[in-house]
């Protein structure tokens, strides 16, 4: 309501948010907006852009001094694995080879890619850049645009369809896209910081509501869900739970539901078109995913480790001014989990926008105010796992995600990403209080003052730092050489010391390298993937360990070498013959994910069990004969 009179928002939202009488916007007239607003609308979008990709240059800009070189300090394990899927996917396009299932690691049984993280859409549009300027530096990019687009997605969303400040839409945005949890996971994960398919989905699902639309909306959303499946399942996952949250909270609302009862049937008709559209593109994924051979249920990770601490809410991240500060924690499981760490400052202003738009809003507005207030409550007591945990004391309590994680489907999410759908909300809360406090500012200079500086002290400390970055060892040349190919036949198995798993990464990394530079093939046993073998059937990281790999990791992380008897020795050489290995190799620089290698432990470790070794290019070499 604005002096006296009531309008209709001026967007067309895509769905229940949209199209009623709630927050007071300016109104549009019938004919459009002026030339002059249009111009000032084009500004504002060409400058919300910017800022999107100079924040996303800004917190990647460690890597950008030499993508080849660098890696993120605190996680250079899963960038090690993201890169060897973008080399994989670009040579099984181009080499007619399943995508989704590989016996180039872990032989001699495979890794099944479908119940991993394959980002196979990403690594088949982007193969071309692969192949030009090699993994390392098509992460970047990837990761680069990820931050950038998620920005602009939301953007896009809010001030099309949602709110009629382009600040508005530009605070809210910018916060979703550069949330604490966002550039957590920018430390090195593909598939959580493609964020921008969320506001896609939204937009997706809520266009199914208009007439006309069950078929044409069922085929983009469709679409759209085989997309996110192939990059990001688990973020699809929770997109479709919170959707699910929001809609039955809405629709229960008394002044929603004739409005949800006259959709439902629209809205029912387009999502069966999805489920086809969708299913017959997945048939073959979601197939390997519940059936298909190397499969699991769970994950190889702890529910309990990777759970939110109740006080992580109210904390401050690592990588932000205020981290920058001094006023970070450690309540996160890993520095790469960050999943809420709003700090008090924010929790009190998303109260306050919240109790400001519902005084302001209608009946049918308030409807979905709850609806989003009810989202990220559930959510917020979802991410804090099976038990309550308290500034890193862990209770007896028992919470709803306890009595949830035996479901199929539910055990394989950490508890912790849940806390993802949170930061949305929060960003639409303040989008809608920019809008409505633009419309209707408040009577008093000081009201108008004192909600500045609110935003202000409640988003700056959460501005983000660049992420940590690090030099690793390079790819020796026995691989960048092709060298290789004189010791390991065609599809013959070459392993390095140690074997490739989450903490030693070099084997994928190598792989990597010589896939993307077109050198051929080589297998490696182990690796970093998940797969079964875990206890209670769950999953694990890795292969089950065995004699060889087990002797290597305690030498390599100790520095000391273990006791080698003649059964360790006759142990282990059944267990390269088992593996079929041709080649095992020693860098003279091995790069330790979590901690630093013990090269010479590991040499003569190797020597012990395999015999003098011999020197090529900067490695040693043991052949092993073929069986």
């Amino acid at each position: 309501m604005v002096a006296g009179h009531t309008f209709t928002v001026r967007a067309v939202c895509p769905g229940p948010i949209g199209n009623v009488r709630c927050v007071p916007f300016s109104p549009s007239p019938v004919t459009g907006p002026s030339p002059a607003t249009a111009a000032r609308d084009r500004r504002a979008d060409l400058l919300v852009t910017l800022a999107a990709v100079a924040l996303a240059l800004w917190v990647t800009s460690g890597m950008w001094r030499d993508p080849n070189s660098r890696t993120i300090t605190v996680n250079s394990s899963d960038q090690a694995l993201f890169e060897w899927l973008l080399a994989f996917g670009g040579h099984a396009l181009t080499h007619g080879e399943n995508p989704l299932f590989t016996h180039l690691i872990n032989v001699p049984d495979g890794v099944n890619l479908a119940v991993n993280t394959s980002i196979t859409v990403y690594a088949a549009v982007f193969a071309p850049l692969t192949y030009l300027v090699g993994p390392p530096a098509t992460f970047l990019v990837i990761l680069t645009l990820n931050l950038a687009a998620t920005a602009v997605a939301w953007y896009w969303l809010l001030s099309r369809h949602l709110v009629a400040s382009r600040l508005a839409a530009g605070v809210g945005a910018l916060f979703i896209a550069y949330c604490p949890a966002m550039v957590s996971h920018a430390n090195a994960h593909l598939n959580w910081t493609a964020g921008w398919l969320v506001p896609l989905l939204v937009w997706g699902v809520f266009r199914l509501r208009r007439p006309g639309r069950a078929v044409t909306g069922g085929i983009v959303l469709g679409l759209l869900v085989a997309v996110a499946f192939s990059i990001a399942a688990e973020g699809l996952f929770f997109t479709a739970l919170a959707l699910g949250v929001f809609l039955l909270a809405w629709a229960l609302a008394p002044a929603r539901r004739a409005e949800a009862r006259a959709a439902l049937p629209r809205m029912a008709a387009g999502l069966g078109v999805t489920a086809l559209v969708a299913g017959a593109l997945l048939a073959y994924p979601l197939w390997l995913h519940f059936a298909g051979p190397q499969r699991f249920h769970g994950t190889g990770f702890d529910p309990l480790v990777h759970s939110e601490d109740i006080a992580a809410y109210g904390a401050y991240p690592r990588r932000s001014l205020a981290g920058w500060a001094g006023w970070g924690t450690s309540l996160a499981p890993n520095p790469t989990e960050e999943n809420s760490f709003f700090g008090v400052a924010l929790l009190l202003l998303a109260v306050a926008c919240f109790a400001l738009l519902w005084r302001r809003a209608d009946r049918a507005f308030r409807a979905t105010l709850a609806a989003l207030g009810v989202t990220a409550v559930v959510f917020a007591v979802l991410s804090w796992g099976p038990t309550a945990k308290w500034n890193g004391r862990r209770t007896d309590q028992l919470l709803p995600f306890g009595v949830l994680d035996n479901l199929p489907v539910v055990n394989a999410a950490l508890p912790s990403r849940l806390a993802l759908v949170v930061a949305p909300v929060i960003g639409l809360l303040l989008a809608y209080a920019v809008d409505s406090l633009r419309a209707r500012p408040p009577r008093r200079r000081l009201g108008g003052a004192a909600w500045t500086v609110g935003f202000a002290v409640a988003l700056l400390p959460l501005l983000p730092t660049p992420l940590l970055t690090s030099v690793r060892e390079p790819v020796p040349a026995f691989i960048t050489t092709g060298a290789w190919t004189r010791y390991v036949p065609p599809d013959g198995v070459l392993t390095p010391l140690p074997l490739t798993v989450d903490v030693y990464p070099d084997g994928q990394r190598w792989q990597a390298y010589a896939l993307a530079h077109r050198q051929g093939e080589f297998r490696i046993p182990a690796g970093f993937f998940l797969g079964p073998g875990g206890p209670d059937g769950r999953g694990r990281i890795g292969p089950v360990p065995r004699t060889f790999d087990t002797l290597m990791d305690q030498a390599g992380r100790t520095g000391l070498v273990p006791i080698v008897t003649e059964g360790s020795i006759q142990q282990s050489r059944a267990d390269l013959r088992y593996w079929d290995v041709r080649a095992v190799v020693l860098a003279d620089r091995v790069h330790g994910a979590k901690y630093d290698v013990d090269e010479e432990a590991l040499r003569r470790t190797a020597t012990a069990l395999l015999g003098p070794p011999e020197r090529v290019e900067d490695v040693w070499v043991w052949r092993v004969p073929a069986a």
